[in-house]
């Protein structure tokens, strides 16, 4: 499973190269380099991942490799991948098969491969290995480490729907399974469940209601809930075990997560009505369903997912990268990511974004002396005392307001309650707060770093420091160039792939940029 290409470059080679020289430097650098990158070593690790191969003899895992990262340089998929390598020279110049005529891979060989890749975790290493490959040119400072992490939205490709579509297309799905389960054409199921609202043109078109009346819009709501009712119970009396058992069962508890997520009783008594506002953990699309609603700030909402980047302030190197979940806490990457930056050396800083406070690897990290940087949340309390004011004491546990008066931390050292009698007589309330039950402090689980970041960011050299980490904001803005702002597959894992695929070439770029440079002097 060597990838045996040669290492100089053809006479017929030469002439391709030539003609690149002003437009499509990239492709003949990935030919220059791809002996090194895909070196003994890494081509060993590579083909672990078909150490029990099925089939036809694979390929060279190095060459399936080297296409994945040629597609997300052009941002192709699979289909458009065979027939570029059969007709694009500039392709067929880094995959060594200039005049040929026949892609030398097959699409169905591009989804095994990645999925090979994620099996072995290969898709992280591919980013570690063009780390390697960046620090023995010797162009990047490359000690100490100082680090860099942020996200970015990445809307999902599921089609996102409203409640009733959403509730319509589960009762499609419900009905198409049990057809296959049972033997029953889907017309016949749904009749005999009482079910009339699916095979229209729209599941809207089939309420055909006055969308402007109330009352319609509810008596539409009933009708829709009541078939959904009636369906699932007829498929649970007439498909029996088989309802325990995929697909069924996962059919039904789409059903059921639908139902409970967006509905709830209506008050009045009158069957359901829509939930006021979104459920926490909202499923909003039956085509991808790890998609969810997420926020990048109040006023940016989408859905998909979180790309999370974890970059080398200076060279702009992506040592590793994740999707999540769009309403995934962000703290919950950090984990994920950082050991990826301890393989390559011993980090001495990190600049987040302050969503990652609430990590607790952040507390141990800085124990053991890394220097940590975020822009710490702004203290507001519209005109009267913020917390700065107050002095919190947190290795004694206690609280002193402006006044004088100290109290202790209380729910595990997360709140500081002054009493309302305290400070009802307390001759600084109406510069404290309005409340008549007292005033309430919330103790970050990091506090006592947001005390030493306020403190930096009110000096020139904290505010310089935290202005270093726009190296992670201009790679993401480098991802969005490369991978663009829609995910390309559905699911977390296979976004991961993606992301990390862009992360590679993100960092051939920069080295490819770092030797032109070096040659220009």
């Amino acid at each position: 499973m060597h990838w045996n290409v040669p290492i100089a470059l053809s006479a017929q080679e030469c002439q391709v190269a030539k003609r690149l020289q002003r437009i499509g430097k990239f492709y003949v650098f990935l030919r220059d380099i791809r002996h090194e990158l895909f070196d003994a070593s890494f081509e060993a690790e590579l083909a672990k991942a078909y150490q029990k191969p099925r089939g036809t003899s694979p390929l060279p895992p190095a060459l399936l490799a080297m296409v994945m990262l040629l597609q997300a340089y052009d941002q192709i998929g699979d289909a458009d991948a065979v027939v570029t390598a059969s007709m694009d020279k500039r392709w067929q110049l880094v995959l060594g098969t200039l005049g040929e005529e026949e892609a030398p891979f097959s699409q169905g060989s591009l989804v095994a491969f990645r999925e090979r890749l994620i099996a072995h975790d290969l898709d992280r290493r591919l980013v570690s290995r063009t780390v390697e490959l960046a620090k023995a040119t010797g162009k990047f400072g490359w000690q100490p480490l100082r680090a860099a992490l942020d996200s970015s939205p990445l809307r999902g490709v599921g089609r996102v729907e409203d409640t009733w579509n959403l509730l319509g297309r589960a009762m499609h799905q419900l009905v198409v399974l049990a057809s296959g389960v049972m033997g029953l054409a889907p017309e016949a199921i749904s009749a005999q469940a009482g079910v009339t609202l699916l095979g229209q043109a729209s599941l809207k078109a089939a309420l055909d209601c006055d969308w402007d009346d109330p009352q319609a819009r509810h008596e539409a709501l009933q009708r829709l809930v009541d078939e959904a009712e009636a369906l699932v119970r007829w498929v649970q009396q007439h498909s029996g075990a088989a309802t325990q058992e995929l697909p069924l069962c996962g059919a039904l508890a789409d059903m059921a997560r639908i139902m409970t997520q967006d509905l709830e009783p209506d008050p009045s008594g009158r069957g359901k009505r829509l939930v006021r506002g979104t459920a926490r953990d909202r499923l909003p699309s039956l085509g991808d369903r790890e998609m969810r609603h997420g926020r990048k700030s109040k006023a940016h909402p989408f859905t998909g997912y979180k790309r999370h980047v974890l970059n080398l302030l200076g060279s702009k190197l992506v040592v590793d990268a994740v999707a999540q979940p769009a309403n995934q806490p962000e703290h919950e990457a950090l984990e994920q990511l950082w050991p990826a930056l301890e393989a390559h050396g011993e980090p001495v800083s990190l600049s987040i974004d302050r969503a990652y406070l609430s990590s607790p690897l952040i507390g141990t990290l800085q124990a053991q002396g890394l220097s940590i940087l975020a822009k710490p949340w702004p203290l507001r309390n519209r005109g009267r005392f913020t917390k700065a004011q107050f002095q919190i004491q947190l290795e004694r546990q206690e609280v002193t307001c402006p006044a004088g008066v100290t109290v202790r931390l209380t729910g595990s050292g997360r709140r500081a309650h002054f009493p309302a009698e305290t400070c009802g007589r307390c001759a600084l309330q109406s510069e404290c707060t309005p409340s008549t039950h007292g005033r309430t402090l919330s103790i970050h689980p990091q506090e006592a770093l947001l005390i030493e970041l306020r403190a930096s960011r009110r000096t020139a050299e904290g505010r310089m420091a935290l202005r270093q980490r726009t190296d992670v904001e201009h790679t993401l803005a480098r991802f969005d160039q490369i991978q663009g702002t829609r995910a390309r597959y559905k699911g977390t894992r296979k976004n991961t792939l993606d992301l990390r695929r862009t992360a590679a070439v993100n960092n051939l770029q920069h080295i490819h940029r770092a030797q032109a440079l070096e040659r220009a002097a």
